[in-house]
């Protein structure tokens, strides 16, 4: 059965969803970000200035501003790999499924750091997106070798 799970062909486009889906967690986090300036501004904590400059996001708003940062650390292999997996027409479902479970665990990770200071959890959660990430990968290059 894993073994279907694993060469099930899918529908190239149906891993762009995923993608699209983090697009949105990015959106919503300049979204937040931007909220959480202007009521920093509204009660005086902050003044637009201080964000003329990196480090000048304080409480919330410097853990939303680093996750946003963190948006552009990984996730960028992660769509380049999609877009080669599309342009390579033969994704199979567990590539579909490693894809969803990054964008969670991306989700997850935003939720953890946003909202908490909790760092044991949040490393683990981004454990778990990273290796979503290198089967990903993985599977990427074992199929164009073993295609070649």
């Amino acid at each position: 059965m894993f073994g279907a799970f694993q060469t099930a062909l899918i529908e190239p486009t149906e891993l762009l969803w995923p993608s699209a889906a983090h697009l949105a967690l990015t959106a919503f986090l300049y979204v937040w970000l931007s909220v959480e300036r202007a009521l920093s501004v509204l009660k005086q904590r902050n003044r637009y200035a201080d964000f003329a400059r990196p480090g000048g996001d304080a409480g919330r708003g410097a853990r939303v501003a680093a996750n946003l940062c963190n948006q552009f650390e990984a996730p960028p292999f992660f769509h380049m790999l999609i877009l080669a997996l599309v342009l390579a027409g033969d994704p199979v479902q567990g590539q579909l499924w490693l894809a969803w479970v990054f964008v969670f665990g991306r989700v997850l990770h935003t939720g953890v750091q946003a909202l908490s200071d909790a760092v044991l959890l949040r490393g683990f959660v981004f454990a778990i997106n990273f290796s979503a990430l290198a089967g990903l990968w993985l599977s990427f290059f074992f199929q164009a070798f073993s295609s070649a």
